[in-house]
């Protein structure tokens, strides 16, 4: 049990810093697509209110939650590796 984790805690850190990394790049993305957008289809008005509004759409959006397969798909393989080595 100490072992595992040994090994969990490192992970969790890794896994944590891969999150927010990818979250970073994703929101980063999204906020250019939506300058240029808002340069290309010419339209007028506030343009920062515009992106803000898109962004808060990417916030609820898959693409978003799909994120947290960082956390979950690593985690559940070593979970069933475990399982799968120790009961059969």
């Amino acid at each position: 049990m100490i072992a595992f984790l040994r090994m969990l805690i490192p992970l969790l850190i890794l896994l944590s810093l891969a999150y927010a990394v990818a979250a970073w790049r994703g929101r980063s993305k999204a906020r250019d697509r939506l300058e240029q957008e808002w340069e290309n289809e010419g339209r007028t008005g506030d343009r920062d209110s515009f992106v803000d509004e898109g962004l808060e759409d990417y916030s609820g959006s898959f693409r978003r939650k799909m994120l947290l397969a960082i956390y979950v798909v690593p985690l559940f393989l070593i979970g069933l590796m475990v399982y799968l080595a120790n009961y059969r």
